[in-house]
């Protein structure tokens, strides 16, 4: 059995944990600066072999020891991005695996420095955007001969939506305030540009639905660098019901609240509720040339919420635990390919898509309600 440490237990650590544990070939250490509730909240999901304990991620010599006496083969931040850095280095200095969840640009081109000439796999931007859009994209990019335009585009939306955002909080709201407030990149006439958050509003039809996409940070990953002087426009935008990008300009730019980020992480965390009724919308669209001729291709998804042994999950959780469990997979399963740095787009989409934990992206409509078709099992919690 693998041995993994995840360090975080909170809407993604949980479900990443479960899946892992639940496949029956991983071995999961769940650290948390709260090990008695996290616990209770293991035993609840009867899935396989997880080991509760506590475990602060900013005490890099704490998580180095255990890493070490425990035989830690991979480290899995589920944290918020500041985290990131330190616990890569961590995973470098003891010589395992290392995956994030991190949306963060400035993250990752640290991650990169620390990682050259590891043996180890350094996989930052795994879930969904960044993540599996990287991927999907790529896939659709070596279809053509010459690639002129991409589009990425992706929302986590309530199904209900009851209030003058049209929004819930699905995921961190570090996070979200992230996107929102950083700076974007893209390119443009085959030159990478920086682009302002919140600008560059379109409206798009999926469905018959209506929705809009703007530009927001950090859903691109290392897909711009990789692509620089293959294609000539690229970018990526989330994808919001109508309305909510003035609302959130008033907030970000005309009250000033990007300055004030504490302030507004209040502000969203008291006023706007969570939900486990979500949708995730995923748009890759690909112009170029192919035998001479323009063509278009496109890939388009939706995932909705699913049961994990009886738990509940957002499609939010699925989409991204899925999509950081598929690669974890992959990487075991191919040790001596990964090595070093590890981009989204290195990973082959068929991979993903035929990966047990993948396979929720090949059909999200249709798939099964269960994530796992396997057997109940009770959870072997081992507890310290």
């Amino acid at each position: 059995m693998h041995r993994v440490l995840i360090l975080g237990s909170g809407k993604i650590g949980l479900p990443t944990a479960a899946l892992l544990g639940g496949c029956g070939d991983y071995e999961i250490h769940l650290g948390d600066l709260q090990p008695e509730t996290l616990k209770q909240e293991v035993e609840q999901v009867a899935c396989g072999n997880i080991r509760a304990t506590r475990l602060d991620a900013l005490e890099q010599g704490a998580v180095a020891g255990y890493i070490s006496e425990h035989n830690i083969q991979a480290l899995i931040s589920a944290l918020p991005f500041h985290c990131s850095v330190p616990l890569a280095r961590v995973a470098r200095s003891t010589g395992v695996h290392y995956f994030d969840l991190t949306e963060d640009i400035e993250a990752s081109i640290q991650i990169q420095i620390i990682s050259a000439g590891a043996r180890s796999a350094f996989v930052p931007h795994c879930g969904l955007a960044p993540g599996f859009i990287s991927i999907a994209t790529a896939a659709l990019m070596d279809h053509f001969e010459r690639v002129d335009t991409v589009k990425m585009r992706v929302g986590a939306l309530p199904l209900h939506p009851n209030n003058a955002l049209g929004y819930s909080l699905t995921w961190s709201t570090d996070g979200l305030i992230n996107e929102y407030g950083n700076p974007c990149y893209g390119i443009e006439d085959g030159s990478k540009v920086t682009l302002r958050p919140l600008e560059g509003l379109e409206t798009i039809t999926l469905d018959g639905d209506e929705y809009e996409a703007f530009n927001t940070s950090g859903g691109l990953g290392t897909l711009v660098d990789s692509s620089l002087g293959r294609v000539q426009e690229m970018n990526y935008k989330t994808m919001r019901y109508p309305g909510h990008c003035e609302k959130i300009r008033l907030l970000m730019n005309d009250l000033k609240l990007n300055d004030d980020r504490n302030t507004l992480k209040r502000i969203l965390e008291n006023a706007i509720p969570e939900t486990l009724q979500d949708v995730v919308l995923i748009y890759v669209s690909v112009t170029g040339r192919r035998l001479d001729a323009l063509f278009e291709e496109t890939y388009v998804q939706k995932v909705y919420p699913r049961t994990l042994e009886g738990r509940r999950l957002s499609a939010i959780q699925v989409a991204t635990a899925a999509g950081l469990c598929s690669l974890v997979d992959l990487v075991f399963q191919q040790e001596e390919r990964y090595r070093g740095f590890v981009t989204q787009e290195s990973f082959e989409l068929v991979k993903v898509l035929d990966n047990r934990f993948g396979r929720c992206y090949r059909d999200g409509r249709q798939a099964p309600e269960s994530l796992l078709e396997t057997d109940q099992r009770p959870v072997r919690l081992v507890g310290e």
